[in-house]
């Protein structure tokens, strides 16, 4: 586990678990080794901060390509931040560039870290869970990784859209890991692929039960997230 990761974990890892006291369910299916993808629900910024927090071992997840082109002080200190946390960079933008971003994710995968991915490809609008774009499954399928599905409830409230910082003590929050899903033997091609998204979307409905909605979340008017769309 990269230093400042681990000093992450100790400093704002500890205040998240600490101030919410997030209930878990499911850490047993997390594996102690090996490349895995972590596929959730999407309700807040919180989620990462809490998913990070929870799980014991090192998550890459994926920052704007911006914060590691350095300039100036700020700069390279966001810099050193980001690469030392081992985060993976995206570039802003969908098509080619989420493309290259999933690309960069694959000997990650393979080297045996862990990535995070939210197949909806934005915060859901309305708290209900929107049809997954076919992403994870085309990451995990290409790395040779199972896809562990996630369940955040009630990180809307820590974190409402449009909220810069958490807010102390509100609400409930609860995380939970389901049994992960493999991908050996699976096709890459565009059916196969839409199939282990719904089976992956299914899987998470059943850890929130959230009302499902069978079609892509609308796009957000504020600027990309640093996730790629999945």
């Amino acid at each position: 586990m990269p230093l400042l990761y681990s000093i992450g974990k100790i400093t704002v890892g500890k205040a998240m678990t600490l101030g919410w006291r997030p209930h878990v369910e499911g850490l047993e299916h997390i594996p102690a080794t090996g490349g895995a993808i972590f596929a959730g629900n999407h309700l807040s910024v919180a989620d990462e901060l809490f998913l990070g927090a929870v799980v014991p071992r090192h998550i890459a997840f994926w920052a704007k390509a911006e914060y590691f082109r350095g300039g100036g002080i700020g700069g390279n200190v966001t810099k050193f931040v980001m690469e030392g946390l081992g985060a993976i960079k995206v570039e802003r933008g969908g098509g080619r560039a989420a493309l290259a971003a999933f690309d960069g994710a694959i000997p990650v995968l393979k080297a045996g870290d862990m990535v995070a991915v939210y197949p909806e490809g934005t915060r859901s609008p309305d708290g209900r869970l929107y049809r997954g774009r076919t992403g994870v499954a085309r990451l995990a399928v290409a790395a040779g990784v199972p896809i562990i599905p996630v369940g955040m409830l009630g990180t809307e409230k820590v974190q409402p859209i449009g909220q810069r910082l958490p807010r102390p003590a509100q609400g409930k929050v609860t995380i939970k890991f389901g049994a992960p899903i493999s991908t050996a033997g699976r096709s890459d091609d565009r059916t196969a692929l839409r199939t282990l998204t719904d089976e992956v979307m299914a899987e998470i409905q059943k850890l929130t039960g959230q009302e499902y909605v069978p079609r892509y979340a609308p796009p957000r008017a504020e600027a990309p997230e640093a996730t790629p769309e999945a």
